[in-house]
């Protein structure tokens, strides 16, 4: 009856606009706050109706935003109101006398204990929050990715993949910025490699700005992601405790505890893991001649992997609150990780009738050290007015990942072989200063202005030895230092306001930027100087409490960094493998964003419409470039700037909650991307060549992951993904469907929580390519991590399960960028 209630509820708000225009009396506002009574917090997205008693076609509601607060019109009169949320008791007030602007209180709502009995999940935050400029995953619900590491909480984030390589992605475009705790980390300089050390259980939760303002830093044409790492935020002594067993190999151990009190809040977070993973990789090659187009040799390369870790992070942090205004944040993380990667290329060489003519191995004895401490220190004043106030934070890091390897290759049908060494080692030294000022401006305005510095330095060491009689010779060919230097000092300033239900947001953000790129063997020296002006703007109007339209506009830049400048960093194959480009230069990105949000109790749909025009656009390519000393031809991958790449999409996210024990979210991308442009480069015979870029493709991915609350305490999720086909100038990316799954129950009166998840059920998460050049057609499979099975045990004390924070915390939420009013 209840459930029939709510839909009634909901089809009799779709009428409410004509049954007011019925009504001749004026119409007045009715308001009121909403919060949680366990916690005393507001209570986001609760439903409130009111019915006019003498006239039962007059009816208008609206939810509660952010703030638990809610206001709609209704005209003159004595009405029924009530409050519903899912999981919670319904509340009613049976007459409420409306002669005038009328607010009914702070109202408090309480979970419905009856309900809790039969399914645990309902008092819980949804795992994935649908705001106006950005959607908010929380971590703590998902039990798929219990065991994990970031890689596998960021391929669970609507809008956001993670190929099998690690790189990340956002709307299927790869130039995006991460952060972690809101700003970036020497962490963060490797990112793909980053979110395979970092583990899950230290994230609270993910923010995707897929439009952000002027306050934001301009780097990234996607958008941003924010990680935000866990911090202690409830009164007391409290914690929890988890440990993982998987297989393939997997354990793990991680902790949470803090202490919080009226003056300071002490919080630590600490993990220690030993994995091991096996993957794969295959690339058969077909090589023409480029007058006739026939084939004149085939290679099938393959190579099984396994990469065993062990390692740490430690992230500690005291709040001090001096004054009730004035708080004193430090933090200090540390991270250090070994890495143990043998694997071994095994190579077949055919003529050209296919007809085998030899094979050969390439042996490599890998292994790395990565280490990074970073501290971090804010300041933060909270003036007399409510919203007015200045942040200051400053931020050192260090991060270094050194890796060695020795290789052995071997002709077998020959019995010869010669080694070769590899050392590749990269420092990243980044200061950060940040400042952040916000006054508001009347009821319903603000500004907010602010200066960043971020001054970062990455040095990477590339040597490469061969064994020749009886002594090692360096290549001096394929050995490099490279010193890369960046300066960045910016200021931006913005102006929200909201008038009636229009609001809008104008900012402009500037950016002074220097850049070293400088290859010290070789004496190359590159310096580069550019300003540029960053401007945003953000249009909304609310049709209702629970219904928006928004336009949006930001210019972005994306600066190659790392691996993209880096002429050597790997050598695992020799006859296939990457190879940075120092002269590459920032690409400017224009984005457009047209979106409209709608909340119904139990269901939240946000449908976007989004443009992208990049000039200078990053293009990988892959050309032949040498030959072996046997003869092989040599193919490499590369970035270059293309000229201008078009992005057109579209896209919905959804939160339904069709049952109690039931709930849903996923997401759906649609984009047409158009490159334009040449690529001239000169083979290795001397003669240069042009490739032409113009292409259009089409492509699509979906995620959908459902949540089910089973009796006794036991949960069910699953999830899945599809990312359609492809294609590029070169080639096209093949279609891949993958899926997971997780169980959980909860027991020692829900102190304890047993989970066990799958993911990649059919180990079917793989990357299929086909390249087709001039000189060659190839086709390559890379699997980076086969099926994973995990066992976690997380124990909980002086904390539930699902309790929400009784504080806000001080740093780590990026909410700049919402609007007035919002």
């Amino acid at each position: 009856m209840k459930k029939l209630m709510t839909l009634w509820m909901v089809l009799v708000l779709f009428t409410s606009v004509s049954g007011l225009a019925q009504s001749p009396s004026k119409n007045l506002v009715l308001s009121g706050t909403v919060i949680e009574a366990a916690t005393n917090q507001p209570l986001e997205y609760a439903s409130v109706y009111a019915q006019n008693k003498a006239n039962a076609q007059i009816v208008s509601g609206g939810m509660t935003d952010a703030k638990g607060k809610f206001e709609f019109e209704v005209p003159e009169g004595e009405y029924y109101v009530k409050i519903d949320f899912l999981g919670f008791k319904t509340v009613e007030i049976n007459s409420v006398s409306v002669v005038k602007n009328t607010s009914i209180g702070e109202q408090k709502i309480f979970a419905d204990s009856q309900t809790l009995a039969e399914v645990n999940i309902i008092a819980e935050r949804s795992t994935v929050e649908i705001k106006l400029d950005k959607k908010v995953y929380n971590v703590g619900q998902d039990m798929i990715v219990k065991g994990g590491t970031a890689s596998d909480v960021l391929d669970n984030v609507p809008s956001v993949s993670v190929d099998v390589d690690g790189t990340v992605s956002l709307r299927g475009n790869e130039n995006v910025k991460v952060l972690i705790d809101g700003k970036p980390t020497g962490l963060a300089s490797n990112i793909a490699e980053a979110m395979k050390i970092l583990s899950a259980e230290s994230i609270e939760k993910v923010e995707v700005i897929t439009n952000p303002s002027a306050r934001y830093e301009a780097e990234g044409g996607a958008g941003i992601i924010n990680i935000v790492l866990r911090k202690g935020k409830s009164q007391g002594i409290n914690g929890s405790l988890t440990g993982t067993v998987g297989d393939p190999m997997n354990y793990g151990l991680n902790g949470t505890i803090n202490f919080r009190s009226d003056q300071f809040n002490m919080y630590t977070v600490a993990g220690y893991n030993h994995s091991k993973s096996n993957g794969s990789m295959i690339n058969n090659s077909e090589y023409l001649n480029p007058l006739t187009g026939l084939p004149t040799q085939y290679i099938d390369e393959s190579k099984p992997s396994s990469r065993e870790r062990e390692g740490y992070n430690i992230n500690f942090g005291l709040e001090w609150f001096l004054t009730k205004s004035f708080t004193w944040t430090n933090a200090v993380t540390l991270n250090k990780n070994q890495i143990y990667s043998p694997n071994t290329v095994y190579y077949n060489y055919y003529d050209q009738d296919r007809v085998f003519d030899y094979a050969r191995t390439r042996d490599e004895d890998k292994d790395g050290r990565r280490e990074s401490v970073e501290y971090t220190t804010t300041f933060e004043k909270n003036f007399a007015k409510d919203g007015h106030k200045l942040t200051v934070s400053g931020t050192v890091s260090v991060d270094k990942d050194n890796n060695n390897s020795l290789i052995t290759d071997q002709i077998l049908s020959q019995n010869t072989s010669s080694m070769e060494r590899t050392l590749n080692n990269e420092t990243v030294d980044r200061n950060y200063l940040q400042a952040d000022y916000i006054l508001p401006l009347g009821e319903n305005a603000k500004f907010e202005a602010g200066y960043l510095g971020n001054f970062s330095k990455l040095e990477t060491v590339f040597v490469l030895d061969n064994f020749n009689n009886a002594q090692w010779i360096n290549n001096t060919n394929l050995t490099n230092t490279l010193e890369y230097k960046e300066k960045v000092h910016a200021l931006y300033a913005q102006f929200g306001s909201k008038i009636n239900r229009f609001s809008y947001m104008l900012g402009l953000r500037y950016e002074d930027t220097e850049v070293d790129v400088n290859q010290l063997i070789t004496q190359d020296y590159n310096n580069k100087n550019y300003d540029n002006f960053f401007p945003s703007a953000f249009l909304n109007y609310e049709f209702s409490p629970s219904s928006n339209l928004s336009l949006s506009y930001s210019k972005r830049v994306n600066r190659p960094r790392g691996f993209f400048l880096n002429p050597f960093s790997n050598y695992s194959s020799d006859i296939n493998f990457f190879q940075g480009n120092p002269d590459l230069d920032p690409a400017l990105t224009n984005a457009f964003d047209l979106g409209y949000m709608h909340r119904w109790t139990g269901f939240t749909l946000s449908t976007s419409a989004y443009v992208n025009i990049t000039d200078d656009a990053f293009q990988f390519v892959k050309r032949i470039n040498g030959t072996t000393a046997d003869g092989t031809p040599i193919t490499v991958s590369s970035p270059i700037n293309l000229a201008t790449e078009y992005r057109y999409g579209f896209e919905f996210t959804l939160n339904a909650t069709p049952f109690k024990w039931w709930r849903l979210n996923g997401n759906f991308n649609f984009y047409r991307k158009e490159t334009q442009g040449d690529y001239t480069f000169t083979d290795f015979n001397g003669n240069q060549e042009t490739q032409n870029f113009d292409n259009t493709a089409y492509s699509w991915f979906t995620r959908i992951t459902s949540r089910v609350s089973l009796p006794y305490k036991i949960d069910w999720q699953m999830n899945g993904m599809y990312r359609a086909k492809e294609e590029s100038a070169q080639g096209v990316n093949k279609a891949n469907l993958s899926a997971n799954m997780a169980l959980s129950k909860d027991i020692l009166k829900d102190n304890g929580t047993l989970s066990l998840n799958v993911s990649d059920i059919f180990n079917s998460r793989k990357r299929e390519t086909e390249t087709h050049l001039p000189q060659s057609n190839s086709f390559s499979e890379m699997q980076w991590r086969g099926r994973q099975v995990n066992l976690s045990f997380t124990y909980r004390f002086n904390q539930k399960k699902t309790e929400k924070p009784k504080f806000t915390p001080k740093s780590g939420d990026s909410d700049g960028a919402e609007m007035i009013g919002a």
